[in-house]
């Protein structure tokens, strides 16, 4: 099985995570997926392929030669819910570098990477969904790395621990992650993006839920009596910084994002999330989200508005920065492939994020794909087959 094959049928089983869910993990089809990984190992020769209570998958495969290092490779089994449906994969065996036309009238076209992949094998969507290259590619990247280290014909190479984890997309992905039972000097998620990007620093991140409870009367007799929670809600978003949103900020500028609203004159809910690269930035934003709430109360009245803010993760770099030579590793593993890597902070967060501060400090690869979360997603197999390469570098070079 190739890795083009391995990501094919990964990405058809639904594995979308779901926030309001309670379980681990929240979707049944994670569990689906997880057992098939688990399996797949075993065929292989991965004795301890497992996949625990909390539906993490873990396997070893024990070092070939003089190869002291335990290095952790580490994807996550879910998709992202930005475009909700099953996943229904299309392969352009050739591009030609014109406009690509999906279903719904989607058209994947005006991207400054799109000129560099003409004549590539891509993988795109139907256009109905997301792809799940998020995270897709990098468990099939573990996968197909997995059955070359485990040939009668594998080159040296360090011992490999792999992981797959549940719930990355909601934030939970690290949650239940058995970073003793892992057994790894350090790790690495492949979870990026384009071919070459590798990230040691990332977004401080937190969800805020704003809940406005309103009072409501018939509309002719409503003067100084009504408390609309809709309005309210509008005028809670209102009070924000107007160009602080994903759609106006870059590199290291962080922003409020408003992700999902709801509601009547009797109850409104705003659900936002918070990013900013910087600690104390990251801090005052949470903090104006708390005058906000507090505003809104002294002028409605106590308990109007409630504003629930839970952290998600932190900026890991300050924690890599001690282990340099993890990021030197990797950089030689592309290099020597041919890649030339291309370090930035990540817009976002990856499960090694959290990992960094659980013990495991742990760097974020690239994957090859783009347009991750949406309808127009898409990957060339020559970056999955590139990214295999390099992993098969990095554990052999460790």
């Amino acid at each position: 099985m190739s890795v083009k094959e391995r990501f094919l049928r990964y990405v058809q089983v639904e594995t979308t995570s779901c926030e309001d869910s309670e379980t681990c993990p929240s979707t049944p089809g994670q569990w689906t997926l997880a057992r098939m990984l688990v399996e797949e190992l075993k065929a292989m020769g991965v004795r301890d392929a497992r996949v625990d209570e909390n539906g993490y998958v873990y396997g070893t495969i024990p070092a070939k030669g003089d190869h002291p290092a335990r290095v952790g490779l580490i994807a996550h089994m879910d998709t992202s819910d930005g475009v909700k449906g099953p996943t229904h994969p299309q392969v352009i065996p050739c591009y030609d570098g014109g406009p690509i036309r999906l279903q719904n009238g989607v058209v994947i076209d005006g991207f400054d990477f799109l000129p560099s992949l003409k004549g590539r094998e891509l993988i795109v969507t139907d256009g109905t969904s997301v792809l799940g290259a998020d995270d897709k590619a990098g468990v099939a990247e573990i996968m197909e790395l997995a059955a070359l280290l485990t040939a009668p014909d594998a080159p040296e190479h360090c011992t490999v621990c792999i992981g797959f984890t549940p719930d990355e997309e909601i934030g939970r992905g690290a949650d239940r992650f058995d970073v003793p039972g892992f057994c790894a000097d350090y790790a690495y998620t492949v979870d990026g993006g384009p071919l070459g990007e590798m990230e040691y620093e990332n977004f401080n991140a937190a969800s805020c839920r704003v809940t406005v409870r309103g009072v409501n009367i018939h509309p002719g007799e409503a003067k100084n009596q009504m408390k609309n929670a809709a309005l309210i809600a509008m005028e809670w978003n209102s009070l924000l910084p107007p160009a602080e949103i994903p759609a106006h900020t870059e590199g290291y500028e962080g922003f409020y994002h408003l992700c999902q609203m709801s509601g009547d004159e009797e109850q409104a809910e705003l659900v936002y999330i918070i990013r900013d690269h910087s600690a104390e930035k990251f801090a005052e934003r949470i903090a104006t989200a708390e005058r906000i709430t507090a505003f809104l109360n002294a002028r409605y009245g106590e308990g109007t508005v409630a504003c629930v803010i839970r952290e998600s993760y932190r900026n890991m770099r300050e924690l890599i920065e001690t282990r340099m030579d993890i990021v030197d590793k990797a950089c030689a593993a592309f290099r020597s492939c041919g890649v030339e890597p291309v370090i930035s902070p990540i817009r976002g967060g990856t499960d090694g994020a959290r990992l960094s501060y659980m013990g495991l400090l742990c760097p974020n690869l690239s994957t090859g794909g783009y347009n991750f979360h949406g309808r127009k997603e898409l990957i060339p197999v020559s970056s999955m087959e590139k990214m295999v390469e390099v992993l098969k570098a990095l554990v052999t070079g460790a």
